[in-house]
């Protein structure tokens, strides 16, 4: 593994979006159902992943690793995508189903 920093960031990279589409190809599926479920479900999600995200970056950070140019935007890129759902439903109520 070592000398291929890049080939591995990409696979990560690949599987991680491979299981962000198929779970949402289930989701799809399941509409019906999950209905009740989205924001709960959209909160946890968001959780984990902000919190995998910033594990790894922190652990990455503290190793000698090279540092990827293309990790890096794709990850503070993330952090305002994250910030841009949250305020998307915030700002659409999405959080009122929580307080009723």
């Amino acid at each position: 593994m070592s000398g291929k920093p890049n080939e591995l960031k990409r696979a990560e990279l690949a599987a991680v979006i491979g299981a962000g589409v198929l779970g949402g190809g289930v989701a799809l599926l399941l509409d019906r159902a999950l209905k009740p479920y989205t924001l709960p479900i959209l909160l946890l999600g968001l959780f984990v992943h902000g919190w995998g995200m910033y594990d790894k970056h922190r652990l990455e950070s503290g190793s000698d690793t090279a540092r990827l140019w293309w990790a890096e935007w794709l990850y503070w890129g993330c952090w305002l995508a994250l910030l841009s759902l949250g305020l998307y439903v915030v700002l659409s109520g999405g959080l009122s189903p929580l307080f009723h």
